[in-house]
């Protein structure tokens, strides 16, 4: 016959029994919680983007040779415009009030000098050039001031003014060891594989909650310059985020974007996202709210539209989300045949 137990064991047997029932209902949730919460798993893990050694690629030319240089001031003075644009063209700026406080370098990383940056590398020695998307032939002072009116969702420069020349004598700088008509390797932004499936903002969200938000804020709302204007870490939409007009808001551009250079401290080489998180990530944040601007006079021939140009009318038959968000890869084909019909 056992013993009977005192009241105190009694007790202290009721508490061991309830902690350890408390344990097991916490660990269950936590499971439960990291299984719904959690996004699939990718299909594959970061790989480089390029495989060709770095000596390969576009280098900025050596800032110490600007001396050399009879527009060194010009040139300077531009490369300081594309640094602390909102210093000069910010809402407060010193030249005017002429954007929403971004700065270039936000989107064309390092001054844009950064391979797979969005760098200026190829700018002097393409442009003059024709572009599908307004069906002319575009100058550089076309270009500089496209940026101003969608990613800075702002007015325009004069091509007169001091500024426009800055600006342009510090991409001629940087394309100084560009042959003509050549993008060098490094230029612009990657391009990734379309997915076989459509990017999913499901997805993207719970990365973004797990990947961007130190930098870029819960709400997509950026980190401003301390004690300066600009933003250190810019808004991703949002009233003072880039425009529905803007190159990154197409998203195969932004997802080549974020592969190479989010978050923090990646680069093309050693890249921190697989290619399936890069494209969800680029599908939650295009999905937010941002100021929009008139594209009516944007493609003239709707033939040309890029497969993820996200505003109709199209002339494959596919719909607006699936232009937007994929895949891609059907629309991709359709025009393949009928490239080769014609």
């Amino acid at each position: 016959m056992e013993p009977l137990q005192s009241p105190a064991n009694k007790i202290f047997s009721l508490v061991r029994l309830t902690l350890l029932v408390s344990v097991v209902v916490l660990l269950s949730c936590f499971v439960l919680s990291w299984l719904v919460l959690s996004p699939p798993a990718p299909s594959q893990s970061p790989t480089p983007i390029v495989e060709q050694k770095k000596d390969s690629l576009w280098h900025a030319p050596d800032l110490s040779l600007l001396d050399q240089s009879d527009s060194a001031e010009l040139i300077r003075y531009g490369r300081s415009l594309i640094e602390k644009t909102s210093a000069y063209l910010g809402p407060e700026g010193s030249v005017g009030a002429l954007s929403n406080g971004m700065n270039c370098q936000n989107c064309h990383l390092d001054a844009g000098t950064r391979p797979f940056g969005n760098n200026y590398s190829a700018v002097a020695s393409t442009y003059p050039k024709f572009r599908a998307r307004s069906g002319s032939i575009e100058t550089m002072e076309k270009r500089v001031n496209d940026c101003i009116e969608r990613s800075l969702n702002g007015k325009p420069l004069s091509n007169e003014s001091r500024e426009m020349k800055a600006i342009l004598a510090w991409f001629r700088w940087l394309g100084s060891n560009v042959e003509k008509d050549v993008s060098p390797l490094g230029s612009g932004l990657v391009s990734l594989p379309f997915l076989d499936r459509a990017a999913s903002p499901e997805n993207g969200k719970i990365l973004y909650a797990q990947k961007c938000t130190v930098c870029h804020g819960r709400e997509g709302q950026g980190q401003r310059m301390p004690g300066g204007p600009g933003w250190f870490y810019p808004p991703l939409w949002g009233e003072h985020s880039y425009n529905t007009g803007a190159g990154l808001y197409r998203l195969s551009r932004f997802a080549g974007y974020i592969k190479a250079n989010m978050p923090l401290g990646s680069t093309f080489d050693r890249p921190q996202l697989s290619d399936e998180e890069a494209w969800d990530i680029a599908a939650f944040v295009n999905s937010q709210p941002r100021p929009t601007k008139d594209l009516s006079a944007d493609w003239p021939d709707i033939s040309k539209k890029p497969v993820d140009h996200p505003f109709g009318p199209f002339s494959d038959g596919f719909t607006e989300a699936q232009h937007k968000f994929g895949p891609f890869k059907p629309i991709q084909e359709k025009i393949k045949q009928r490239s080769k019909k014609a």
